[in-house]
């Protein structure tokens, strides 16, 4: 079995062209099996690209737990790069089929890899996120866990987040926290968990700690829910730059439809056989 090994800001992923071979099912069992770091290829998560009736693609996603993500900004990045060159799609933007709808992607700079990404608009409403929280949208909420009170803004970006504003972003214990919010008992479907320094009006800091995964280096979708929070607890504006380990990523909620429109890099790292 072909496959590719990519990243974006260093949430990686092995992508798998389904249009020339079919993987094998379980799906779930195939990324456990391929994302494991010492007895795989090793990643964050399995992306396969399969024929869509609608779309240029249909875009599926695995945890490296073995659970089924609905979306991913970095890996839909990586996808459109892997798409243009594996040939499933002619010219620079494409239409994806994902458990989150239709996403548009557009490579904008194909030689160092940018990739502008239509993350959609972010979904506020408790009941959709879901969310077991008051207030329409949740934000700026208390929650109780592991014996300290956060205050959280929760969204969904396709999938469900968790928004959590600190002081120092680098020193703060997310190993601890960020799994007791996961699993908090508010969010039915768990969640990913940011957590935000806010820098600047134009910039925030981010750390991840991703649903079914755990700490990443990146996260697409949770650095649009990070943006969005960000513009809704009053820190920044409508354009802001998330700035993570690797490198940033740049965000504008637009007013004018109340899309999220994400641009940052992705690369391919290697090929090989499976």
């Amino acid at each position: 079995m072909r496959f590719a090994k990519m990243h974006g800001l260093g949430n990686d992923f092995i992508l798998l062209n389904g249009f020339a071979e079919p993987p094998p099912e379980p799906l779930s069992v195939l990324a456990r099996r391929l994302c494991h770091r010492r007895l795989g290829v090793g990643a964050d998560g399995l992306i396969v690209l399969s024929p869509s009736r609608g779309a240029d693609f249909r875009f599926s996603i695995f945890n490296a737990d073995g659970s089924q993500a609905e979306m991913c900004g970095n890996g839909m990045r990586c996808a459109a790069l892997f798409a243009k060159s594996e040939g499933l799609a002619t010219g620079f933007e494409y239409e994806a089929e994902t458990l989150a709808g239709l996403i548009r992607t557009r490579i904008t700079d194909a030689a160092s890899g940018l990739v502008e990404v239509d993350m959609g608009v972010p979904v506020l409403a408790a009941e959709k996120i879901p969310a077991l929280l008051p207030g329409n949208p949740p934000f700026a909420l208390p929650l109780a866990a592991g014996g300290w009170e956060f205050r959280v803004t929760a969204l969904s970006m396709g999938n469900p987040h968790c928004v959590v504003f600190v002081e120092d972003v680098e020193s703060f214990p997310v190993e601890e926290f960020g799994p007791l919010l996961e699993r908090h008992e508010v969010f039915p479907a768990r969640a990913n968990v940011e957590f935000v320094q806010v820098c600047s009006p134009e910039k925030i800091k981010m750390r991840v700690w991703e649903r079914g995964v755990g700490v990443t280096l990146a996260c697409g979708t949770g650095a649009c829910a990070a943006a969005a929070a960000a513009f809704l607890n009053g820190h920044t504006g409508r354009r802001v730059e998330v700035c993570l380990p690797l490198g940033s990523l740049s965000l504008h909620w637009r007013e004018s439809d109340g899309r999220m429109m994400m641009t940052g890099p992705a690369e391919k790292v290697f090929e090989g056989e499976f």
